[in-house]
């Protein structure tokens, strides 16, 4: 399994670089070239040729930065495509964005244009806690703790398995899924504020690097390579300097253009 990262970031920043500046974005991972784990950043980091591989849309929860390219690449999809990209998620994630987005009002209902025999998108709703093949990936949607309902995923094909915790403060049933699954090679998991924003943390429902550690413990495998994502930029080297601290043995830090095979 491979997984390229377009987006990994709490949000959209650009910010200075050895020799040119750099821009950090929101989530958006896209698995072997055809899955795309979050609609954060589609557009800026993939051509037309990309795009249109695309053939399923996996969303963890509704927030803006975690659907906000996804009406782009309906727009970039509108012509010439054969078959409608498979957006999955969960029943209010999927209302929320018939309600909010795709309503012809903030901007066209991709679900039924150009005709409703033949849309750019189609909804596929995904119950929690239900395993379901789409493509030619097995993924598993678990429920996890946030301020709004949210999934994360164990992601599966036939060597490998990726944990993706989703926007989550502290929470359970993601970490009992995947300290029973086999093959499994590695974590994502969030950490948006540093350990002084406790109460933030708290009160938007994210990890710190103290409780990224705590989560982490919960999966039972220390060997795991581990990789924190969802780092706000204004607090990152703050952030990853207090995650490595800890004691885990093959932690990471996403960034953009990063390409991990599983």
């Amino acid at each position: 399994m491979q997984i390229r990262v377009l987006g990994c970031h709490g949000a959209d920043c650009l910010v200075d670089g050895t020799e040119r500046p750099i821009r950090q974005e929101s989530c958006g991972f896209l698995i072997d070239g055809s899955v795309l784990l979050d609609a954060g950043t589609i557009g800026v980091q993939l051509t037309m040729a990309e795009q249109r591989r695309i053939r399923v849309v996996l969303l963890s929860h509704l927030h803006f930065d975690h659907i906000k390219g996804l009406p782009l690449l309906a727009d970039n999809l509108a012509e010439g495509f054969d078959t409608p990209v498979l957006v999955a998620a969960t029943e209010s994630v999927m209302q929320g964005l018939m309600d909010h987005v795709f309503n012809d009002k903030v901007y066209p209902n991709f679900f039924q244009l150009p005709d409703r025999n033949h849309p750019v998108f189609q909804a596929h709703i995904l119950e929690p806690g239900k395993p379901v093949t789409l493509g030619h990936l097995d993924v598993i949607p678990v429920p996890v703790n946030h301020a709004v309902p949210t999934v994360g995923y164990v992601v599966k094909d036939q060597n490998a398995a990726l944990l993706y915790s989703g926007d989550t403060y502290q929470t359970e049933d993601i970490w009992s899924v995947g300290r029973t699954t086999p093959n499994l090679k590695a974590a994502f998991i969030e950490s948006s504020f540093p350990d002084e924003l406790g109460a933030l943390a708290k009160k938007s429902k994210h990890l710190t690097p103290s409780l990224f550690f705590k989560e982490f413990q919960k999966l039972g495998r220390p060997e795991l390579p581990v990789y924190a994502y969802h780092m706000k930029p204004a607090f990152k080297t703050q952030i990853q300097a207090e995650i490595s601290r800890f004691e885990i043995e093959q932690v990471g830090f996403l960034r953009e253009d990063q390409i991990i095979t599983i």
